[in-house]
């Protein structure tokens, strides 16, 4: 099998989505008028509303707090560590530039995916792209496809992934067997998933806005400590990106590697965050509204805590000419010259957040994909259950290169079918926006009236969206 997943990420990785998810995120910047500038103030309005009277779903903030929890991985440490060695001080002017149009497209699918929602049979929104697929282009088969493409990748192989870097760090700092970190992993993620999915909204609620300000609040040190060098650092970013300066990796590696590095994070495009968007109850009372929420947690996710990473190795000097230091023990490097010798445990701890909050995010998207495939009862979530924590505990301690090169895969054919289903609804994305956009203008509580869109009728449950004007 490794010849065709290798063959199948190539075309996927190195042409289609690298290519496909900057087209999408420009042509929704475009297509709705710089959305995610023009707007970006209503992002915050957006997330701190709640609507008490309506409990079928969680908070807008729960909801940004679990698609931050799936965003925000070991990618923002080793990854960005990875994308700077390579590419060099540019790639992090790239991760910007893809972050900016990210917004876009992350704006675009969680609305989508908040104006398709269901109720399942226990009255709790349900939704994502599967079900705007489905409903939205008449397209079930493929709401299938993306579903089970969504379960293998996020629900499981993922977080073998996540585990396999706790495993690791924790080896590496505290010199703890990676099995039994595995089985500690695994308890702890079975008492915050068989909760279901308010249970993890509750979780990711208190642990990732710890975890954000406590690894932002380093970095701010860090940064205010080296205040002298940053506007030099910055200018050297900016040269880099742009093939002005000798630094690694030249104009071609910062952006490929810079890009790269960005969609990976920020995941906006994949499909994946959407269809915890669907789960939350807006407020104001209007699908867009979700499609700020999420568009805010790509801005957090790349502009604040990988720049944060970035930072905080460019300003170590440890990057030098000839080191062969990458991925997790260059950030760890970085840490010990800023904070000495705890620079490594930190770094083994912020994993530990960072992995640990993936999981129960990555298992939030897959019990959504359960409920389209028909699959959310009881049997089919204990097998979901079982099967997420058998991987917590085979990936803290088996090597998971092919199974991981085969979810990339199942996660690059998930983006393309996603990337083509908001393209083609795109214009109920822009008449949603208008719409919003011209009752905040009037001085009006934006509300989503289902009568205005007589093109959705039999699409969307009006009963969800009847509301009081």
């Amino acid at each position: 099998m490794d010849p065709i997943i290798n063959f199948l990420n190539d075309i996927l990785w190195g042409y289609v989505l690298i290519y496909g998810l900057l087209a999408v995120g420009l042509f929704f910047t475009i297509r709705l008028g710089f959305v995610q500038i023009v707007h970006f103030p209503e992002m915050f309005r957006s997330v701190i509303g709640s609507d008490k009277s309506d409990s079928s779903g969680i908070t807008p903030f729960q909801a940004l707090c679990t698609s931050l929890a799936s965003r925000v991985g070991t990618g923002n440490l080793a990854g960005v560590a990875v994308a700077l060695y390579l590419g060099g001080p540019g790639a992090l002017f790239w991760m910007w530039m893809v972050a900016l149009v990210g917004m876009a497209t992350a704006y675009a699918e969680s609305t989508l995916a908040q104006l398709y929602k269901i109720r399942n049979e226990s009255g709790d929104y349900r939704g994502g792209p599967a079900f705007y697929i489905a409903r939205g282009l008449n397209a079930p088969w493929a709401g299938a496809i993306f579903s089970v493409c969504l379960i293998l990748a996020f629900g499981l192989v993922f977080n073998a992934v996540q585990a396999n870097s706790i495993a690791d760090a924790f080896q590496g700092a505290f010199g703890f067997d990676k099995i039994w970190v595995g089985i500690a992993l695994a308890a702890v993620t079975a008492v915050v998933i068989f909760g279901g999915i308010r249970q993890i909204a509750r979780v990711a609620e208190l642990v990732v806005p710890f975890m954000a300000v406590i690894y932002l609040g380093v970095a701010l040190y860090v940064v205010i400590i080296h205040i002298g060098e940053v506007p030099a650092m910055l200018g050297t970013i900016v040269q880099s990106a742009v093939g002005l300066s000798a630094a690694t990796g030249g104009i071609a590696g910062a952006m490929l590697n810079g890009v790269k590095r960005g969609l990976f994070s920020n995941e906006a495009g994949m499909g994946s965050a959407p269809n915890i968007a669907a789960v939350a109850t807006p407020h104001p009372h209007h699908p867009s509204s979700q499609g700020f929420v999420q568009s805010l947690g790509v801005f957090i996710d790349t502009i604040l805590i990988c720049t944060a990473t970035g930072l905080m190795i460019l300003l170590s000097g440890v990057m030098v000419p000839g080191s062969e230091l990458t991925g997790t023990p260059l950030t760890q490097a970085a840490m010990s010259i800023h904070i000495g010798g705890a620079g490594q445990y930190f770094i083994a701890i912020a994993i530990l957040f960072f992995a640990f909050t993936s999981i129960i995010g990555n298992y939030s998207y897959a019990e959504n994909a359960m409920t389209f495939l028909k699959l959310g009862n009881r049997p089919g979530l204990m097998a979901l259950r079982l099967g997420v924590l058998a991987m917590v505990v085979w990936g803290a301690y088996e090597s998971v290169a092919t199974v991981f090169n085969a979810a990339d895969a199942s996660m690059g054919l998930m983006a393309t079918v996603n990337l083509i289903a908001i393209v083609l609804l795109s214009g109920t994305v822009a008449k949603l926006t208008k719409d919003y956009a011209a009752q905040r203008k009037a001085g009006k509580q934006p509300t989503f009236h289902a009568a205005d869109y007589p093109e959705l009728s039999g699409k969307i449950d009006r009963t969800i969206w009847t509301r009081d004007a």
